[in-house]
């Protein structure tokens, strides 16, 4: 069957793009600020054992594994004059904007034990707050538009406007340590910085939300849902969901790719702080905002770049590449974190920016054809129940990352009360930010490998529903 042309009316308008692209700021800042500085406060500043951070990190899961189910099926069956996805995304966003301070309202001198109960009761709390704007918001993205290649480039302007956030990310940690924010000694309030960073950040999450609202529209949910009452069970976020062969292969890549990346995330930072910079935090987060507009150069590159590859030899193919160039960066990371060189630094974080936003992009892209794909076995849109199974597989992994990135620190002989950190500890920093993800990126590159769902077969099932329910 020859590939039909793209019409019109497949067409997103930028508003609605950019109006979807602005759900970005609310999913890096709910979801990631917290936990890109979780330890620069509560391990360099206030001295907590890291291997607890990343254990609360990582219990919240099971919250995440309730919340994100729950909010998905409750927007797939929610009929409504603004739709099923809209009002969880307005009221979620708002809370979330308005919770996000919250998350480091500490006090000093607390026990360790103390903190940590602070950071597993506060995330708990806050995850469902998230789950009610992000299941409806990652469950719209799939639903845009019918088209193979536009959907790529819905996520490729989204992870375009993606850059900004992830920009204060880098930043953030040199926000708190300006001079401002000064103790009497002279010495940066970190924990001072963190409020009032995340403050600002939670006004700029709630005005975000309102415009996500009125730019926003449901596109499927107009022509298709509103016109049915059957419902969706819940059974069915994770149950039904994961019959689905092609989804299973995306959970599968992205598992992968997530528990490889995250395992190291922490270590990055710790190599920039202890290796390149001899612990000057003060300088090292100097070169973290450096490193964080190298990443969005680099990530505005990587998704063109991932984007020209899917149009031309489709979305697998395209997963593949960036997977292999992957493995080539963090092979580099070896070479680029140098003392003697620490402008080598922007290498690092440029390559690994470059990757993720290939493959986030292509990612997304090949989620909504997946749910075309159980259309045609199900006859029901269920992109929340997808959206929530997706995101609860993701955090799993991210979890698992993330309480394993604390105690790979730890057996490294890592320690934050030390002045200078022993030779053997910097060595293992450095090979485990190189050959974790490695290992984790070949597995994902075997497993997107037997993925089937090509464009020729896209348009084939699209054929085929068009047929049965009209278009969209």
């Amino acid at each position: 069957m020859a590939a039909p042309v793209p019409v019109a009316s497949d067409r997103v308008p930028a508003s609605q793009k950019i109006g979807f692209g602005l759900g970005s700021f609310l999913d890096m800042w709910g979801h990631w600020l917290y936990q890109s500085m979780a330890f620069h406060v509560f391990n360099v500043f206030l001295g907590v054992a890291p291997g607890l951070i990343s254990t609360a990190l990582g219990l919240k899961i099971f919250v995440d594994a309730v919340s994100d189910a729950l909010f998905g099926w409750l927007s797939d069956n929610t009929r409504s004059r603004w739709g099923r996805r809209r009002p969880f995304i307005l009221i979620g966003g708002v809370l979330s904007g308005i919770g996000l301070p919250l998350m480091f309202a500490v006090g000093r001198g607390w026990s360790d034990g103390e903190y940590f109960i602070f950071m597993l009761v506060s995330t708990c709390l806050y995850v469902p707050v998230m789950s009610c704007f992000n299941m409806p918001w990652n469950s719209l993205g799939a639903e845009m538009t019918p088209d193979y290649h536009e959907r790529t480039r819905v996520m490729s302007v989204k992870n375009a406007i993606q850059k900004i956030p992830e920009l204060a990310m880098f930043v953030a940690a040199q926000f708190t340590t300006l001079a401002v924010f000064n103790d009497a000694s002279g010495k940066p309030d970190i924990l001072l910085g963190a409020q009032v960073y995340t403050s600002i950040l939670g006004a700029i999450m709630v005005l975000v939300s309102i415009a996500i609202f009125l730019l926003t529209r449901e596109r499927y949910y107009e022509k298709v849902v509103a016109q049915s009452r059957q419902r969706v069970p819940f059974k069915d976020t994770l149950y039904r969901t994961l019959k689905n062969k092609p989804f299973r292969q995306m959970l599968g890549t992205m598992l992968t790719y997530n528990m490889a990346t995250a395992m190291v995330g922490l270590l990055g930072y710790y190599a920039t702080v202890y290796y390149v910079c001899g612990g000057n935090v003060v300088e090292a987060t100097k070169w973290n905002s450096l490193m964080g507009v190298a990443g969005l150069v680099s990530g505005l590159v990587g998704i063109s770049f991932a984007g020209w590859v899917a149009k031309r030899h489709g979305k697998r193919n395209a997963l593949m590449t960036v997977l292999v160039l992957g493995i080539f960066a963090f092979i580099g990371d070896w070479f680029f974190y140098n003392p003697a060189l620490p402008w080598l630094q922007l290498f690092a974080s440029g390559g690994v920016a470059f990757i993720g936003a290939g493959f986030w992009t292509i990612y997304g892209s090949a989620m909504a054809d997946v749910i075309d794909h159980d259309e045609l076995s199900s006859g029901q849109r269920r992109e929340g129940s997808f959206a929530a199974c997706g995101s609860w597989i993701s955090k799993v992994g991210l979890a698992l990352g993330n309480s394993a990135s604390g105690w790979v620190l730890m057996f490294t002989g890592f320690d934050a009360k030390l002045p200078a950190q022993d030779e053997q500890a910097i060595f293992l920093i450095r090979v485990f930010l190189s050959g974790i993800p490695i290992c984790g990126l070949l597995v994902a590159l075997f497993i997107v490998s037997r993925y089937f769902l090509t464009e020729q077969r896209m348009h084939e099932i699209r054929a085929t529903l068009e047929a049965r329910r009209g278009t969209v």
